[in-house]
C-alpha cells in the first residue's frame, strides 16, 4: 500500500504547474504525479526522428502524451486573456485569472522564456482593418516560446520539482474509488495508490477517462462542444504584415451563409504542419520555433466552427471523431487539398500537388475534403477563406493547402466550485480535462491555484 497527500493523474500544463508551485511552497505534503506518455526527454515521434512519413498511431502517442502533456511539442504559445480559451475567470473571478496567467508567464520567464517576446493584439490599425471587413480581433498578450524553447524552459521544471514531487511515467490510471480517508487510485499495472487529495489532469486526451470516472462517482457531466476545420497552409509573406505585428491572430468571422462563427487558432508564422493521434485516431495540428534556423517558408493556422448540441444527441466528441475517421479512411490519416481544386470541385491527386506553388510541410495523402467536412462546415470555412483574403490577400490563392480534418475536443464540462473541486470532497479536475480551460495558460493558472489551496 503506498499513501501520499495528494496524487496528480496527468503530467499536463495543470500537472507541471501545480507541481512546481507545490515545490515553491516547500511543501511537507507527499505529492506523486503520474502520467501514461514518457518523461520528455523521451518524447520522440517517430515522423520527427525520420524512422516515417506518415503517424503510424503510437499508443500512446509521443505528441499527445508524457511530461508537458499536448503543450510540449506544441508551438509554446501562452494567451494572456480571458476573451478565449476557456472560462477560468468565471469561477475564480476575472482578476484572480488573469493574475494567475500574468504568474505562469513570469514563471517561464525565469525559466528562460523572457528570451521570447511578449506580443499583443490591441494594435488600433489591424483591429480596425479587421472590422472593416467584418473580421473581429479578440484581445490578448501572446507569449511565444516556441516548440524548441518550449521543451527546454519545461526541462528545467522538470528538474527543479523532480526533487520535490514524485514522478512515475507510462502508468495510467485506471479506476478511482472513494474511501474513508480519501481516495483509492487503481493503474492498469495493478497498483494501489491511496491519497487524501486528487487532482484529475488528463487534457483533453483523457476526455473519455474523466467521463467514465465521474459517472462512477456519481458526478453528472454537461456536455461540451466540439469544433472541427481545417487547417490552412500558405506561403508566409501573406500574413506577414499581420504575424511580424501580433504573431497570433484571433479573427472571429460570422457567415453569411448559416449565421456560423468560424474562427482562426493556433496561427504557426514560418511554421510545419503535424499530424497527432487522439484515441487512435489521427488529426492535424500546427507547430512553430524560435529558432530562424529550424524555420519553414510557409505559415499555417487552424479554421474551426464550434459545434452545440441539443438534446437528443449528447457525445459532440463522438461526432468529432466520426469525421475524423472517414479522414482516416480516405486517406490512410491526414488528407490535403488546394482550395482552388476544392472550390472546382475536384480531388488533389499526386500530379495537381507536383505542380503546386505552396511546398507542404506534412507528407498527406492528397484528396477530397468535401468527401469529409459536412457541408455546412465546408461552406463555413469557404466563406472565411474568402474574408481573410480581404485582410490578407493571397489567403483564397488556389494553391494555398488545407489540411483535414483538425478536431478540438473538449471533455465533458465537470461541475467544480470556485476552488476548483468537485461535489466529491477532495476530489478537484483541473486544465482542459475539465472542460473549463482551454488553453495553456489558463490549464497552467487552473494548476498554479489549487496548489495554493493544498499547500
Amino acid at each position: 500500500m503506498e499513501n501520499y497527500d495528494i496524487i496528480i493523474v496527468g503530467a499536463g500544463a495543470a500537472g507541471v504547474f501545480m507541481s512546481y508551485e507545490l515545490t515553491k511552497a516547500d511543501s511537507s505534503k507527499k505529492v506523486l504525479m503520474i502520467d501514461k506518455g514518457a518523461p520528455i526527454e523521451e518524447r520522440q515521434c517517430p515522423i520527427k526522428r525520420g524512422l516515417t512519413e506518415r503517424c503510424i498511431r503510437c499508443n500512446p502517442c509521443h505528441i499527445m502524451n508524457g511530461y508537458g502533456g499536448a503543450g510540449t511539442l506544441s508551438d509554446g504559445k501562452y494567451n494572456i486573456t480571458t476573451d478565449f480559451g476557456g472560462d477560468l475567470h468565471v469561477y475564480v473571478g476575472e482578476d484572480k485569472a488573469m493574475e494567475l496567467m500574468e504568474y505562469v508567464d513570469q514563471v517561464l520567464c525565469s525559466f528562460g522564456g523572457s528570451e521570447a517576446k511578449l506580443y499583443s493584439t490591441a494594435s488600433s490599425d489591424l483591429r480596425t482593418l479587421a472590422l472593416r471587413n467584418d473580421l473581429h480581433l479578440l484581445s490578448a498578450k501572446v507569449r511565444h516560446l516556441g516548440t524548441d524553447r518550449n521543451v527546454e524552459i519545461l526541462k528545467k521544471i522538470f528538474e527543479y520539482t523532480s526533487k520535490k514531487v514524485e514522478m512515475r511515467f507510462r502508468t495510467t490510471a485506471a479506476s478511482v474509488e472513494k474511501t474513508d480517508g480519501g481516495f483509492k487510485l487503481t493503474t492498469e499495472k495493478g497498483e494501489e495508490l491511496f491519497c487524501r487529495d486528487l487532482v484529475l489532469a488528463t487534457g483533453r486526451s483523457g476526455s473519455r477517462w474523466i467521463a467514465r470516472t465521474c459517472e462512477q462517482l456519481g458526478i453528472k457531466t454537461k456536455s461540451n462542444r466540439v469544433d472541427i476545420g481545417l487547417r490552412v497552409e500558405l506561403p508566409a509573406d501573406v500574413f506577414k504584415h499581420i504575424t511580424d505585428e501580433v504573431y497570433e491572430s484571433k479573427l472571429v468571422y460570422r457567415t453569411k451563409q448559416y449565421g456560423d462563427l468560424v474562427r482562426t487558432f493556433c496561427m504557426n508564422p514560418y511554421g510545419e504542419v503535424v499530424s497527432e493521434n487522439t484515441n487512435g485516431i489521427v488529426t492535424v495540428n500546427g507547430h512553430s520555433y524560435a529558432d530562424p534556423a529550424l524555420f519553414t517558408r510557409n505559415t499555417n493556422f487552424a479554421l474551426l466552427v464550434a459545434n452545440r448540441f441539443t438534446e437528443p444527441f449528447h457525445n459532440s466528441n463522438e461526432y468529432g471523431e466520426s469525421i475524423a475517421r472517414l479522414s482516416n479512411m480516405l486517406g490512410g490519416g491526414v488528407l490535403v487539398q488546394r482550395f482552388g481544386d476544392l472550390i472546382k470541385g475536384r480531388r488533389t491527386n499526386e500530379h495537381r500537388m507536383a505542380k503546386c506553388f505552396t511546398a507542404p510541410t506534412l507528407k498527406a495523402t492528397p484528396g477530397d475534403l468535401s468527401l469529409v467536412m459536412p457541408k455546412r462546415q465546408l461552406d463555413d470555412i469557404i466563406e472565411m477563406v474568402y474574408a481573410l483574403d480581404k485582410i490578407a490577400p493571397g489567403t483564397a490563392n488556389e494553391d494555398t493547402l488545407l489540411y483535414g480534418v483538425e478536431v478540438k475536443f473538449y471533455n465533458s464540462t465537470v461541475p467544480v466550485d470556485e476552488r476548483l473541486e468537485t461535489e466529491v470532497k477532495g476530489l478537484y479536475v483541473l486544465g482542459d480535462g475539465s472542460g473549463v480551460t482551454h488553453s495553456l495558460s489558463q490549464a497552467s493558472a487552473s494548476g498554479v491555484h489549487v496548489a495554493r489551496l493544498l499547500a
